[in-house]
């Protein structure tokens, strides 16, 4: 039995692009150990969830892990909240949550408040709170990133956003999605209210004002959900797993799973990876785990701020340090994949199945020559995100026998 390497490279997905001469970032970048894999290994294409399903991070890697998300998924809240190190005990709530900038008016002016990285935690800390017997605990993420949790009696998961999700629009009144969701939404629109107050205040933001910095006087809120409760990683696949990634997302699903949390290196800072690092700390925790999950986030980073170039490059920077796993092929099965595709062109999550590399010695090679979305089309395989685990089990030796 072979232990197995999943590596995520978020966003990796993508379409030709006319900066790139009509190329995708992938096959314009040099990427010769990738190439290498795809020689000696088998590509193909990957549907995150089901064709031309439009997912999430969370929702994608739930189902890369094997776990159903139709039937799992609440919201992306737990996730970023346990990811951070916040408790989500049940009969709690959880949200994503935005430092932002709004005018006197209420109207967002900057989702991200300039990527707000000065005193975050301090921020955070200053809105955690009670208010009418509800504990409000935030916790800071990355750049403008947070994470809010709710404690209390009685509370739905059951309410909208804060967040008008662009520019130039009002914060939204938090409202209920149904009967159950009512003293929810009451109680966060005036949360919402008190930690615009004390946000408008705080010196941090007295600062970037008088220096011409956005600041964060507003922290907007979405991805309401409950923890949901999901069977360990390693009663389901006989595995002791691994999560090494950067962000918070990402490290809370892996605990959810029961995945040991490897790499912490960017809880606070920017989403560039030390690529190296993890991969380096991958080697390391294959000594005493069967399985581990890698995300490399930049490639997403890129194609939403609709950058070509820049994917290009975090793809070179990935495919140069990745180098020590291609010697770890009678002992690993690694895949290389995508989460979802997020096309430069059009600067957010799409539809399009993503390209997929399986390596291990042993495996039956198909006729790939490269490692990109157009050769992928030649690739032998076709499968859902839902069946890789059982498809790497099967190639690593590791699957039960169905059947008598």
């Amino acid at each position: 039995m072979k232990k197995i390497v999943v590596l995520i490279m978020d966003g990796l997905g993508d379409r030709p692009n006319s900066e790139l001469m009509g190329l995708t970032p992938l096959q314009y970048s040099f990427r010769p150990n990738m190439n290498t894999l795809a020689r000696k290994g088998q590509t193909g294409f990957m549907f995150p969830v089901s064709e031309g399903v439009c997912t999430g991070s969370d929702t994608s890697h739930l189902s890369i892990l094997g776990y159903d998300p139709r039937s799992v998924y609440t919201g992306r809240g737990p996730f970023e909240a346990m990811g951070l190190g916040l408790l989500v005990n049940p009969g709690d709530i959880a949200f994503r949550a935005n430092f932002a900038t709004v005018d006197a008016s209420g109207v967002v002016t900057d989702r991200r408040a300039g990527r707000i990285r000065e005193r975050t935690a301090e921020l955070a800390s200053e809105l955690s709170f009670e208010l009418d017997g509800y504990k409000f605990t935030v916790a800071a993420g990355v750049e403008h990133r947070a994470a809010l949790v709710v404690s209390g009696p009685d509370l739905s998961d059951r309410v909208s956003d804060s967040d008008p999700h662009e520019v130039g629009r009002k914060v939204k009144e938090i409202k209920a999605l149904d009967e159950s969701g009512e003293r929810t939404a009451e109680i966060l629109n005036r949360y919402t209210e008190r930690a615009r107050a004390i946000l408008e205040a705080h010196d941090v933001n007295v600062r970037r004002r008088a220096s011409g910095e956005s600041p964060a006087n507003i922290i907007l809120l979405r991805g309401a959900g409950k923890a949901p409760e999901i069977e360990p990683f390693a009663n389901k696949y006989g595995m002791k797993g691994a999560c090494i990634a950067g962000i918070p997302l990402i490290r809370g699903i892996g605990h959810l799973a029961g995945l040991d949390i490897i790499h912490k290196s960017e809880m606070t800072g920017s989403y560039n990876s030390d690529y190296r690092t993890k991969i380096r700390e991958t080697v390391h925790a294959l000594r005493d785990h069967d399985f581990v999950l890698v995300n490399f986030k930049a490639t997403d980073v890129a194609g939403h701020d609709g950058e070509p170039f820049k994917k290009v490059s975090v793809i070179e920077k990935a495919d140069e340090a990745i180098s020590p796993l291609l010697d770890l092929g009678e002992e690993i099965t690694l895949a290389i994949t995508g989460d979802h595709s997020t096309p430069c062109a059009i600067r957010e999550h799409s539809g399009d199945p993503v390209p997929l590399l399986i390596y291990t010695d042993g495996i039956r090679a198909d006729q790939s020559e490269k490692f990109d979305e157009i050769q992928a089309s030649h690739g032998s395989i076709r499968i859902r995100s839902g069946d890789l685990m059982q498809y790497l089990l099967s190639v690593s030796d590791r699957a039960e026998k169905y059947g008598a």
